[in-house]
């Protein structure tokens, strides 16, 4: 009987309903795939920034800093040009001015467009635009979703403010990819 209650407990924290589907999935802890929350630290996951040659990894690169990071499901579709990224690039300069070190735009695509997507919405010295372009990064915060019209795979809208590495604010659109708790002006921190 102990084995049996044992193993019920483990299949209980081994096993976790999916609020999308309503199918059970495996439930792994590690930093490689965790559902990220505020006081978590973010992933070691390189990202790139302009071309494949140029990786960041936001995980060391936000040691000693204060930045937000923001996603999007991709680069160039209507809400994302028209309202997300213009939205945190207009408001650079007053999150610079409130010790915020950088703003990044993450978005699941190929570093090319992330970079040509930054030159022509004027994102140059105010958002850091950043590819994630397998969705790792995506992956390991457990916020990607599958958007087929999109090409499958793609990053859930979010914000977040971290400070040393340590998410201090997160804010995921209740529908994925609308916008509303994402934007630059519901920023907290």
């Amino acid at each position: 009987m102990t084995q049996l209650v044992s193993i019920t407990k483990f299949l209980a924290h081994a096993i976790r309903v999916s609020p999308a589907t309503g199918f059970t999935r495996p439930f792994h802890v590690s930093l490689k795939n965790m559902v990220i929350a505020v006081g978590n630290k973010l992933p070691s996951v390189d990202l790139f920034e302009d071309t494949p040659a140029n990786k960041i990894n936001l995980a060391e690169y936000a040691a000693g800093k204060k930045i937000v990071i923001f996603a999007v499901p991709g680069a160039f579709t209507p809400g994302c040009s028209k309202t997300h990224l213009p939205g945190y690039i207009q408001k650079a300069p007053e999150l610079k001015t409130k010790g915020f070190h950088d703003v990044f735009c993450i978005g699941v695509n190929d570093p090319f467009v992330m970079a040509a997507w930054g030159k022509e919405q004027g994102a140059s010295g105010k958002v850091r635009m950043l590819a994630d372009p397998t969705g790792a990064f995506t992956d390991a915060l457990e916020l990607s979703i599958e958007l087929p019209v999109l090409g499958g795979k793609r990053s859930k809208r979010y914000s977040m403010v971290v400070e040393d590495g340590v998410v201090k604010e997160l804010n995921v659109e209740p529908d994925n990819t609308g916008l509303s708790c994402s934007l630059a002006d519901r920023l907290h921190s």
